[in-house]
């Protein structure tokens, strides 16, 4: 399979180090790690019709994509 777009990594790189980091130390930024990433991995799988689904149900995982997103860069941002 091809690289999935919109990895955390690829989408925060000045806060990687803090990224790994903060999955060590605090749990529910590993939660919504994970889940990010799940999503993430789903809506690929949708756009690219590895697993296609319904436009409501992939742009329903859009939203949930891009809420978990800003809550962790709220995260990674804070001091």
């Amino acid at each position: 399979m091809s690289n999935t777009p919109h990895e955390l990594h690829e989408e925060f790189p000045e806060h990687a180090a803090k990224m790994t980091a903060l999955k060590e130390s605090d749990a529910h930024f590993a939660k919504l790690f994970e889940e990010y990433h799940e999503v993430n991995r789903q809506v690929h799988r949708a756009e690219t019709r590895v697993e296609p689904m319904d436009q409501f149900h992939e742009e329903e995982l859009r939203k949930r994509r891009a809420a978990l997103k800003d809550e962790l860069y709220r995260m990674l941002s804070a001091s």
